[in-house]
C-alpha cells in the first residue's frame, strides 16, 4: 500500500469503518474457513443501506 501525499492546503481525513456485530462474526467465519482449507468463501451478503445524511436546509 502506498502512502497518500496531501496536496498543499488540503487535509485528508480517514475515518474508521464501523462494523456491526454480525459483520464481525461473518469475517471471523471467513478467516477460520480460509485458515483450515486455504479457499475463500464467496458469500452473498445483502448490502446494508447506510443512514442518509440530513440535507442542509437554508432559508432564502
Amino acid at each position: 500500500m502506498k502512502l497518500a501525499i496531501e496536496p498543499k492546503g488540503v487535509d485528508l481525513f480517514v475515518e474508521q469503518h464501523k462494523y456491526t456485530k454480525e459483520d464481525s462474526v461473518l469475517m471471523s467465519k471467513i478467516i477460520q474457513h480460509y485458515n483450515k482449507t486455504g479457499e475463500l468463501l464467496k458469500l452473498n451478503k445483502p448490502i446494508s443501506k447506510q443512514k442518509s445524511k440530513r440535507k442542509l436546509v437554508t432559508n432564502s
